[in-house]
């Protein structure tokens, strides 16, 4: 017979085997048994409180931990070393799908977010791979006009070009493809973005929301914030570089792109997770050489 002391002795194990997942808040061994856990099997309950003591948020450690029970009813037996990375153990559908969007490569390489068409162009005629149009105005008719002129701009060029947030434009203007974020997912008709034929790319910052975006079957996930940014409020801590590497072994084979806070000095780094894309915004637009920027961040990219 299990006792709630074997069911904590097995979270603090796997706590302190995968410690370099740890981010954030972590909760104590006390703040990690919650009622409820007590209604749970014993290795799911202790996967539940593990994954509490790592930090994950709430979303995350039960789909962890829902995970963890598939993996052990799959093994036959509880393995707290083993961190679930297996599709099957989060029902994740195999590929190919009939709901899937165009799909686009695997490798998208240098990925860059950028706030207008002209750096759209500048960074097309840079041969930068894949760009992503993140424009922000309130008014739709400037909206448009900087989505077609973006489109325009790559003309001629090989850059794959994403317009960010405004999907509607993006099919008018003909663009390669979308990127939304979770917040986008009610308000934009993926059906429309799926029967015209653009890409479709999805922010997720972690496991749940990687779930989430997945079911949608995306042309591509994006996964950050790997470290700390600026440029906008995150919903969760910054994800770090082993929390990247086991959502890059979950979805191995999927197109997948790094996305928060990624400079220069951390590339090699960030590219040894597996990912096939790593997403930049100050990197390229606050340089003093965008384009000599770019060139060396793709020398590194494929180096």
């Amino acid at each position: 017979m299990t006792t709630p002391h074997d069911t904590m002795a097995l979270a603090q194990q796997i706590a302190q085997h995968h410690s370099h997942l740890q981010i954030g808040q972590p909760l104590s061994a006390a703040e990690a048994t919650l009622p409820t856990d007590a209604l749970l099997p014993q290795t799911q309950a202790a996967a539940l409180q593990g994954v509490r003591m790592l930090g994950f948020i709430e979303a995350d450690a039960q789909s962890l931990a829902q995970a963890w029970w598939r993996q052990t009813q799959r093994l036959g037996q509880f393995d707290p070393l083993h961190w679930p990375d297996q599709a099957v153990d989060f029902e994740m559908p195999a590929w190919p799908r009939q709901n899937a969007f165009a799909p686009c490569p695997r490798a998208l390489g240098l990925y860059a977010v950028l706030p207008n068409a002209n750096w759209v162009a500048r960074m097309a005629q840079a041969s930068v791979p894949t760009l992503q149009l993140r424009f922000k105005s309130d008014k739709p008719a400037e909206v448009a006009s900087e989505v077609r002129a973006a489109v325009k701009a790559v003309e001629g060029t090989e850059a794959l070009l994403f317009i960010n947030d405004h999907w509607q434009h993006a099919i008018d203007a003909g663009a390669y493809g979308v990127h939304l974020g979770q917040e986008d997912l009610d308000s934009a008709d993926l059906s429309a973005i799926r029967h015209a034929g653009l890409r479709l790319g999805l922010s997720t910052h972690g496991y749940a929301e990687m779930m989430i975006a997945d079911a949608l079957s995306p042309s591509y996930i994006a996964m950050g914030a790997v470290f700390p940014t600026t440029l906008k409020n995150m919903p969760t801590a910054p994800q770090g570089l082993g929390r990247l590497g086991a959502y890059a072994k979950l979805m191995e084979g999927q197109s997948l792109v790094a996305i928060g806070g990624i400079d220069e000095a951390r590339f090699a780094d960030v590219r040894r997770t597996g990912v096939g894309s790593i997403a930049v915004v100050r990197a390229l637009v606050t340089a003093a050489d965008p384009e000599g920027t770019a060139r060396d961040l793709m020398r590194r990219l494929d180096g």
